[in-house]
């Protein structure tokens, strides 16, 4: 929860991973809040206020998990959303003349997202979705210590730094439209 927030502020692309990480999670303990409490709550070393905080956050997301019908796989329309805003935010800038680096950035990932599409046998996911699901999975590898290839690593850094620059992009957006409600 507390990582969550920060993440969100700081860096939305890892805030979405987390947050996916945080739904497997969730599975893992069978959205029992109470494994949850042992195997997660617990570590973090929380005073009884922080706790109580803690647990609330992750009944709601289990609560939401079931509303949803996402207890086996998929993510959280609060997930969706974020994902929906970042397609969105990708679409117009390729189409904005202005933003020249971001698409000559994208075109050099493309590629690579396309040979990941073409191995999922999944030509409907989105690029940024593809982009998304394929950092997620090295998460999982480096988690599971499996030996990655270097060409696996070299697709790795070209989507880590299209999605970096992508996720600027996105909390410049954020700036700016803050700043234009406030006045």
């Amino acid at each position: 929860m507390y990582i969550a927030s920060h993440k969100r502020k700081e860096n939305i692309a890892e805030y979405l991973i987390y947050m996916w990480q945080i739904e497997d999670i969730i599975r893992a303990n069978d959205l029992d809040i109470d494994k949850i409490k042992n195997n997660v709550i617990d570590r973090y070393g929380l005073n009884d206020d922080q706790r109580k905080e803690m647990t609330g956050w992750y009944e709601s997301l289990i609560d939401m998990m079931r509303r949803e019908g996402i207890t086996k796989k998929g993510h959280l329309q609060l997930n969706r959303n974020v994902m929906s805003q970042l397609i969105e935010l990708h679409q117009a800038l390729l189409k904005d003349p202005r933003f020249a680096d971001y698409t000559s950035e994208f075109y050099k990932t493309l590629p690579y997202i396309v040979e990941l599409r073409s191995k999922a046998g999944d030509e409907a996911t989105g690029e940024i979705e593809t982009c998304f699901t394929a950092l997620y999975g090295m998460l999982m590898l480096r988690l599971k210590s499996k030996e990655i290839t270097s060409a696996t690593e070299n697709a790795m850094r070209q989507i880590s730094s299209f999605i970096a620059l992508l996720a600027r992009h996105y909390h410049v957006d954020r700036e700016e439209i803050e700043k234009a409600a406030g006045n």
